[in-house]
């Protein structure tokens, strides 16, 4: 039986903040595409390709700070709360250096590797104009990510939802400004959305700093002092969240590969996808914050000696999971040309999306339990096997896409179809390792 601290009410208490801090990113995505996508069909394909360009390089912290997440929630469980502020401290250092790695390569080869990966000229124009200036805030994603997996670790979620509105106030305001020169500001199209985004980035840093330093009981975590780097601790965070890295990585670098692949088929099916990998995002929100609790609260129980419990726990997180996602869904399914108009006055434009979100929609469902499952692999402390597990399905879903991009020329609705494979393949692997394999006393 489930200790109390794992009931309903706790479960979604976790989730929610995390539900809303994920929609930070969302929200940002969903504004500049729902603003760009009135400016034209290349406007809202060089977003999209840009920020998931933009993307991939920003999953290297994601899958950083998912390792803290992980140590910081077993050491919850544990109790060790020193050791907590000591992880962090040092998850700092690690990060300060990522974030300059990050932004360097950004800064010199964004230019050459967007003239090979795309092929439209009005496009690859734009995204560079994106760029520009959105390579800016990788800095400030960095931290950001470290800071949400710090609290997300320890349960206190609520600071995520204080900087999502933060956020998401800071980024529809400039975008208003900046796309349209709008109360006086230049007008300055898609590098006035990357601007937005940025100082809705910074902005919601700032907060973490703040509420740190002034919420947080710093000398009872460990925060405070600073004190002298122990190597041997960065060697033992980096070497548990590298396969994080590496997964998230090598996941994202392959979704980047799929809208490479379909912007290749025309410009008509990049603005589709634009549209569709936004609503996409917006409905997966829950998915994503119910993946996260089921990563942190399994480390939690596994660390407080519980770990016969964790099919309970999955099974009691999906289920919740399922009754927040359906509502999204459902929503989506009956109107979706309207949602589709949100985004362009084009007719055409909206019509050919309502295939791919239906698409999306049915997929959603999919995503839920293999999400979880995978989550709750890293959760267990094994990065490594999640890494491997995900590079096997990615095998697969790669080849599909070749297949009906590049053999068979398919509708933009069948090549959204490999989301499908990519979820069905996750979760079966998810669930053999879970079911078979000896996890139960991994020690990290």
């Amino acid at each position: 039986m489930l200790p109390q601290t794992y009931n309903t009410r706790s479960i979604i208490s976790l989730a929610v903040p995390i539900m809303v801090g994920n929609l930070a990113q969302t929200l940002i995505t969903f504004v500049d595409t729902a603003f760009l996508g009135h400016l034209g069909m290349v406007e809202l394909g060089a977003a999209m390709m840009a920020g998931l360009y933009y993307y991939v390089f920003s999953t290297l912290a994601w899958g950083f700070a998912v390792g803290i997440q992980i140590i910081v929630a077993r050491r919850f469980g544990e109790k060790n709360f020193l050791q907590i502020g000591a992880v962090f401290k040092h998850g700092l250092l690690v990060v300060l250096g990522l974030s300059l790695l990050l932004f360097g390569l950004l800064h010199f080869f964004t230019d050459t590797l967007l003239n090979t990966i795309i092929s439209s000229p009005d496009i690859l124009q734009a995204s560079k104009e994106f760029m520009k200036y959105r390579h800016y805030g990788i800095i400030f994603v960095c931290f950001n990510y470290l800071f949400r997996s710090f609290y997300v670790g320890l349960s206190d979620t609520k600071i995520i939802t204080y900087t999502t509105v933060l956020m998401a106030v800071v980024n529809i305001f400039f975008d208003y400004c900046l796309i349209f020169g709008n109360l006086g500001f230049p007008e300055m199209g898609v590098g006035g959305a990357a601007i937005a985004s940025v100082m809705a980035e910074g902005s919601a840093l700032l907060f973490f700093i703040f509420y740190t330093f002034f919420r947080i009981p710093t000398r009872e975590y460990g925060i405070l002092p600073i004190g002298k780097c122990d190597f041997s601790m960065v060697k033992s965070i980096v070497w548990l969240s590298l396969p994080t890295m590496g997964q998230r990585l090598v996941s994202f670098g392959t979704w980047f590969i799929f809208f490479v692949m379909i912007e290749q088929t025309g410009e008509l099916a990049v603005a589709v996808s634009g549209i569709v990998r936004s609503v996409y995002m917006l409905i997966l929100v829950p998915v994503f914050a119910f993946s996260a609790a089921a990563n942190t609260l399994v480390s939690r129980i596994i660390g407080e000696g519980n770990s016969s419990e964790v099919g309970l726990l999955l099974r009691r997180i999906l289920k919740i999971c399922l009754l927040f996602l359906v509502v999204l869904v459902l929503l989506c399914m009956l109107i979706p040309e309207t949602i589709a108009s949100i985004y362009t006055n084009d007719a055409l434009l909206a019509s050919a999306s309502v295939p791919v979100l239906r698409v999306v929609c049915f997929n959603a469902f999919l995503m839920a339990a293999s999400c979880i499952l995978f989550e709750a692999v890293s959760g267990t402390g094994n990065t490594l096997v999640a890494f491997l597990l995900e590079t096997s399905v990615l095998i697969p879903y790669i080849l599909y896409i070749l297949l009906v991009t590049r053999v068979y020329a398919m509708p933009v609705e069948v090549i959204w179809c490999a989301e499908i494979v990519y979820s069905v393949l996750l979760g079966i692997v998810s669930y053999l390792y879970l079911k078979k394999a000896n996890w139960r006393k991994k020690k990290i």
